[in-house]
C-alpha cells in the first residue's frame, strides 16, 4: 500500500489517506489490497475501491453498493450493482465518517457466516 501511495500524484492524496484510516478504523477484519490499479477494501469479498483519477474529490465505489442498506444516504447513484461515496474535503470527510463506518459495519455483518450451529443454506 506505501508504494502505491509512494507513487499517487493527485491533490486529494491526503484525504484519500483519511478515508482509508476511517475505512480501516471501522473493524479490525476489513483487509486492503490494490485491486484494479486502486486501493480495494476486503471482508469476505470486495467492498469498495477508491477511483484514483477523481481531482475535485475523493470517490470511493462500493462494488456492491445497491444492495447495501445506507440509511444515511451516503451512496450516491441509481446504477443496479454500484454506488458511489464522495468526500470534498476533511469536514465533509468528519461529517461523513459515522455514515461510512457505518456502511463498513453493515457489509461485515451480512458477510460473517453462521454462528454457533446455524446452517448455511
Amino acid at each position: 500500500m506505501d508504494a502505491w501511495f509512494d507513487a499517487y500524484d493527485n491533490p486529494q492524496k491526503d484525504l484519500v489517506r483519511a478515508v482509508r484510516m476511517v475505512i480501516l478504523d471501522a473493524d479490525p477484519r476489513v483487509s486492503e489490497a490494490i485491486k484494479w490499479s486502486a486501493p480495494t477494501f476486503m471482508f469476505r469479498g470486495n467492498i469498495a475501491s477508491f477511483f484514483p483519477k477523481s481531482r475535485a474529490h475523493v470517490a470511493l465505489m462500493f462494488h456492491t453498493g445497491a444492495s447495501l442498506a445506507d440509511p444515511d444516504g451516503l451512496l450516491e447513484g441509481d446504477g443496479a450493482t454500484s454506488r458511489v461515496a464522495r468526500f470534498l474535503d476533511e469536514d465533509d470527510l468528519a461529517r461523513k465518517a459515522p455514515a461510512l463506518q457505518g456502511l463498513i459495519r453493515t457489509w461485515i455483518a451480512d458477510h460473517e457466516p453462521p454462528t454457533n450451529g446455524a446452517q448455511q443454506t
